[in-house]
């Protein structure tokens, strides 16, 4: 048997017109349908050679007759091997469903040639526009050929005034991690924050002074402890913390309340018990499972690719500039109410 038997090829816009009887011309206009003065009988005979030839026309070729598409394409630096695998990624998605859009997605793992091949043919293929997003929150600069008014941030903004962005509120997002630790009667709040610059190093550092000044608590910087972002970060502030006035601590993330766990418990320390400790990111692989369960500040990972998706629509009036997504409290159980002193 010839390899290509049984294999049904493809109908094409040429076969319609022959069965039809009209020209390639004709058909297009009819599977376009375009303004075009097709005579009533011309236009059935095209239709039912569609339906009879199981005929299905090029998406390509629609967008690039009607200038635009159904797609929404989504650049990713490594979104889809951070610890938030695909949060982004399934915001996006769900919002784009219900508005009758799909997602095309390409996770260039910073690849600069990649990312610019994967913006190329996503233009080529007229999508709606694109949501260009980071693993991280921090500034970008715009890859060249995403034009403003048909692109959106998401997790990342710009300098330039004219791009649209969607980014997780830090400041709110410290305030509140620590009002969870101000409202259970602590007034010695430490905080640590990350020794590298980012917004969330400066914003959460933001909210939680904010927070202090809220309660009627002056700023001590000296309740402020510089760490690595990590566990290990963590285990090794506690000998400055348990030298320190602090009953409450407030981490830059979950991974460095980790290490603050596994410090304290090397002393014999427990949380809540001796230390209240929040956490932020609510890495629920982290958070979720630590012992006892860590109170946190998520970042919205899902409601940013929601909200580009939306901006990107014109669902959502949006100025140019960042707009702040809530990072909502999540309480846990590592927080106990503060002693009398």
């Amino acid at each position: 048997m010839n390899k290509d038997e049984g294999v049904r090829r493809a109908v094409t816009m040429r076969d319609v017109a022959r069965e039809a009887g009209v020209s390639v011309s004709t058909v297009s206009h009819v599977v376009n349908n375009t303004d075009a003065r097709i005579g009533q009988d011309a236009r059935e005979r095209v239709l039912r050679a569609i339906d009879e030839l199981g005929y299905r026309p090029n998406a390509m070729a629609k967008n690039l007759v009607k200038g635009s598409s159904r797609f929404i394409g989504l650049v990713a630096d490594a979104i889809a091997s951070t610890p938030f695998a695909g949060r982004i990624i399934h915001g996006a998605q769900e919002e784009a469903w219900q508005h009758g859009h799909v997602l095309l997605v390409a996770n260039t793992e910073g690849n600069t040639a990649a990312e610019a091949s994967a913006i190329s043919m996503m233009l080529e293929h007229k999508v709606r526009g694109i949501l260009y997003s980071t693993w991280y929150h921090r500034e970008v600069a715009v890859p060249a050929g995403l034009a403003a008014p048909d692109t959106v941030l998401v997790n990342c903004f710009s300098a330039q005034a004219d791009v649209r962005a969607v980014v997780p509120d830090e400041s709110g997002g410290g305030h509140d991690a620590t009002r969870m630790l101000l409202d259970q009667g602590h007034r010695h709040v430490a905080f640590l924050n990350t020794r590298a610059p980012s917004p969330a190093r400066e914003g959460r550092l933001l909210g939680y002074r904010r927070a202090l000044a809220e309660a009627g608590i002056a700023y001590d910087p000296g309740l402020v402890f510089q760490v690595r972002p990590e566990q290990e970060g963590g285990f090794a502030a506690v000998p400055a913390l348990l030298r320190s006035p602090a009953t409450a601590v407030f981490c830059h993330n979950d991974r460095v309340a980790m290490g603050l766990y596994d410090g304290l418990r090397d002393r014999g320390l427990r949380v809540p018990d001796d230390l209240s400790v929040v956490g932020f990111d609510n890495q629920e692989v982290i958070a979720a499972h630590m012992r006892p369960p860590l109170s946190t500040v998520a970042l919205p990972h899902e409601e940013l690719g929601r909200r580009g998706v939306r901006v990107l629509l014109g669902l959502e009036p949006a100025e140019a500039g960042p707009i702040a997504v809530n990072c909502p409290p999540v309480h846990r159980r590592s927080i106990a109410a503060a002693e009398p002193r």
